[in-house]
């Protein structure tokens, strides 16, 4: 895309939506962000965009409803797909009915309203939840691939019906002769985050819990053996940005590390971070989701030129810092 070019990220005041728009707006592009903000907030927006702010343009909106904000797609050349229901994994598997039919009507009615505009290139964010669970076995299961998703099975609602955006969005190329881009993201973290509520996923809750504790313990559901690819928002932003220009029609292409990294490993480093004397308990009565897994971005690193670069222990001190600098946890 040539600078100025006017894009759509819709989920964009969320974490990785905002940190996209700071990137598309300091390449000089047009942006525009439209959002419910369900999880995303505009102070995530200030948060990434800084002096920039002012030159995102902000529809607040809730994209599984028609409305106005349909008309905020004519004239533009890119729309960036990140909007879906999601959050940790106890809201995930305690709202599953509710959170595949709203993902569907997003997934549904955004392509629809593609579809009716001239729109040069669609980029769909989906995500790793979407392979199948007997393929997701541990920190040492083989790296998946892209061509593993089929037959699916994945474990979540929240996986299928992220599948389904991928679906709409390959028959979406073939109706309107559309360049479209499938990226397909492991477990993503940075800041900003939402760290103190029920919504909040695993790395800033426990960094929640670790920074605010009281009695210098932290709780971890299941017995920390479950893993995933832990992958930082500013490799995924790279990945993102490559997806302007490579990767149209080429089926899924997964972002993510071929490293599995265990909830343990991740607690016991941020509490290296944070203060070495806290005591981490397993809770087994809680849900742990998918055991492990972890990816082969040899696809990614031939159709994009990418691969993750921050280190996983540098990535968690920055979000120690923002949950220290921002107070008021759990």
């Amino acid at each position: 895309m040539k600078k100025g070019s006017r894009i759509l990220v819709t989920g964009g005041a969320g974490m990785i939506g905002s940190n996209l728009v700071a990137r598309l707006i300091s390449m000089g592009h047009e942006v525009t962000v439209i959002d419910n903000l369900w999880r995303g907030s505009i102070d995530n927006l200030k948060y990434t965009c800084k002096e920039n702010f002012e030159k995102v343009n902000v529809i607040i909106a809730d994209l599984s409803v028609p409305g106005d904000w349909y008309l905020a797609f004519k004239e533009i050349d890119c729309v960036y797909h990140l909007a879906d229901i999601v959050a940790g994994i106890g809201y995930v598997f305690s709202n599953e009915g509710y959170l595949f039919r709203k993902n569907l009507l997003i997934n549904s009615l955004v392509t629809q309203v593609v579809a009716s505009f001239d729109i040069k290139r669609y980029i769909y964010v989906g995500t790793a939840c979407s392979f199948p669970k007997e393929l997701q076995t541990g920190v040492d299961a083989a790296p998946l691939k892209e061509a593993d998703q089929f037959p699916a099975s994945p474990e979540s609602a929240y996986g299928w019906s992220k599948l389904m955006g991928e679906l709409d969005a390959t028959y979406l190329a073939k109706e309107k002769n559309m360049e479209t881009v499938v990226l397909s993201l492991h477990n993503v973290y940075g800041t900003p985050c939402d760290y103190k509520s029920p919504k909040s996923q695993v790395i800033p809750s426990l960094i929640n819990r670790a920074v605010f504790t009281k009695n210098k313990k932290i709780s971890v559901w299941g017995d920390g053996s479950q893993g995933r690819a832990f992958i930082h928002v500013s490799d995924v932003v790279e990945g993102l940005i490559s997806a302007l220009s490579r990767g149209g029609n080429s089926g899924a292409i997964q972002l993510g590390p071929n490293i599995c990294t265990s909830i343990a490993e991740i607690a016991e480093t941020i509490c290296d971070i944070v203060d070495e004397s806290i005591v981490i308990e397993y809770d087994t009565t809680k849900p742990t989701g998918d055991h492990g897994r972890r990816a082969d971005y040899t696809k990614a690193k031939q159709v994009l030129g990418w691969e993750p670069k921050m280190d996983l222990k540098n990535g968690l001190t920055d979000i120690v810092s923002y949950v220290k600098k921002n107070g008021e946890g759990i």
